[in-house]
This record gives C-alpha cells, sequence and structure tokens, in this order.
C-alpha cells in the first residue's frame, strides 16, 4: 500500500502530485527510491490473524459448542413463535417448544450423519434387493457399509467427548471414511 500525504494511492489509478500527472501505471513500473523522490511512504498491508469461520467468531472468540435453551433477560425461557391468534387477530404466540440455540456439536453431528447417509444410499439399492428378492449383498459392499456406520458413530461418540472446540477440531480432522 502506498500513501501520499495521508492519501492512500491505488496502484492501478493515476493520481496527481504538486502539479503532475502520473499515469496510473507509474507505481508498478517505478522504483522505490523514485517514490520516495516524491514523498511516497509504501506500508505493508495489515493482515487480519486468521481464525477458522467454521468453529469461531473471531480470533479467540469460539462458537457456541452445546445447545443452549434460551431464556430472556430476566431468565425465563423462551419458546419457539408461531402463528396464532390473540382477540381474534393473528399474532405469533408461543409454542410449547423450547427456543434452542443450536451448537457447534450439533451441528457436526448432523454434517457427519448426513455424509454417512449419503455414503450408504449409494449401495442403499443392495439391501433393496436382499430384502426383495433375497439377493446376497456382495462382502466388499456390506463391509464397506459397515465402516461407514462404524466410522459415523465413532465420529459422533467423539463429538459428544470433545471438552472444548479445540478438541472438537483435532476429532473433525480425524474424520476417514476409508
Amino acid at each position: 500500500m502506498y500513501t501520499l500525504n495521508g492519501r492512500t494511492l491505488n496502484p492501478d489509478e493515476g493520481f496527481q502530485h504538486e502539479g503532475t500527472s502520473y499515469p496510473q501505471n507509474w507505481l508498478r513500473l517505478t522504483s522505490l527510491e523514485e517514490k520516495q523522490a516524491i514523498g511516497i511512504v509504501e506500508t505493508p498491508d495489515v493482515v487480519a490473524p486468521w481464525y477458522d469461520q467454521r468453529f469461531y467468531w473471531g480470533v479467540d472468540n469460539p462458537k457456541l459448542l452445546n445447545d443452549r435453551e434460551e431464556s430472556d433477560e430476566q431468565g425465563n425461557p423462551m419458546y419457539v413463535q408461531v402463528l396464532g391468534t390473540v382477540d381474534g387477530q393473528p399474532a405469533m404466540v408461543n409454542s410449547t417448544e423450547r427456543l434452542v440455540t443450536r451448537g457447534l456439536k450439533h451441528q457436526w453431528t448432523v454434517q457427519f450423519k448426513q455424509a454417512a447417509n449419503s455414503m450408504l444410499a449409494q449401495t442403499d439399492w443392495v439391501v433393496t434387493r436382499k430384502t426383495e428378492r433375497n439377493v446376497d449383498i456382495p462382502a466388499d459392499i456390506a463391509a464397506k457399509r459397515a465402516a461407514v456406520v462404524a466410522e459415523c458413530a465413532r465420529l459422533e461418540a467423539a463429538i459428544t467427548a470433545a471438552s472444548d472446540v479445540p478438541a472438537l477440531i483435532a476429532v473433525i480432522g480425524t474424520a476417514s471414511w476409508g
């Protein structure tokens, strides 16, 4: 990033300084000494610290790990709102279902179950064939299906056991569908 008298210069735009017009490619074609000669200062771009947005809202600010039943400011339980009527008019009213904010454990468990189901769906026809016509399931397909089910169960148990976000990240890094 280049600045001149406190103004940021775009390297692909022309600019004027002390009555001289500089073309749009001037900053790219000149040396640092030439830039400094007219008062241009080069400053390094500020790079924001990296964090994994799947798990953190910001640096050292992890997302919710476990599900949380929500309460209002006075500590009263909150409920899912549904369309109902109040005094004969349509209005949003509380249901009997508690309002729950889902945590990372829930989200990743659902994601791994969906992945497993997607992998199993590819060979569901073989299971249906076995059920409907008693045609044996080939051993390699049965082994692959068992491995997918076992890996999903292992991941679900490990996610449940994760005590914090770094532990959850470690578990997710071990996913191996074979």
